[in-house]
């Protein structure tokens, strides 16, 4: 029990993912009252970011920050066509972002059409996709946390500790990054 306990110890300490390991699938309502499947998404960069408690200062800050880059970070997309072209093209829609939190899913609706998000939060009211990415934490919210998952569905980054107010700045620089590899 005691070598259980350590491994189990060892294992959280460590991060139950690396990168390159095939994000866990997920299907959730979304938002716009659809249904969202992550494999329904290979082919384009995801940021799947979790956050506690809608409506909260820190959550509120990073959902809005998010919001006031949509656009720029929606830019930095998936590279189609031939990479030896002198211009490949961009695909512009490439960077799908969506926001995890265990509410339910009227207090997410709520929380989006009050602060203008133009993208979608999951219903995790079941704590199945936060359970699926280890970061369910002792209060049975989600902690803060964000994965970059790459358009063949592997997990690109990950963001343990999150500033909430810069965190837009942090999802740009990284994908950008990660698209020059």
């Amino acid at each position: 029990m005691y070598i259980s306990f350590l491994s189990n110890l060892t294992l959280n300490l460590l991060g139950a993912f690396q990168l390159g390991d095939a994000a866990p699938e997920f299907q959730a309502l979304a938002t716009n009252d659809k249904e969202i499947k992550l494999s329904n998404l290979k082919g384009r960069w995801v940021v799947l970011y979790f956050y506690p408690k809608s409506f909260t200062p820190g959550c509120t800050a990073e959902a809005c920050a998010l919001r006031d880059s949509y656009t720029d970070i929606r830019k930095i997309g998936v590279i189609i066509g031939d990479e030896k072209a002198d211009k490949p093209k961009i695909d512009e829609s490439g960077t799908v972002i969506l926001g995890v939190s265990t509410d339910k899913i009227d207090t997410q609706k709520d929380f989006k059409a009050k602060y203008n998000l133009p993208f979608e939060l999951l219903d995790d009211s079941d704590k199945k996709i936060s359970k699926a990415y280890d970061v369910l934490g002792l209060t049975g919210t989600a902690k803060r946390k964000t994965f970059i998952i790459d358009p063949e569905g592997k997990i690109a980054y990950i963001f343990e500790k999150v500033k909430a107010s810069e965190h837009d700045k942090e999802v740009k620089e990284v994908l950008a990054k990660l698209q020059q590899k």
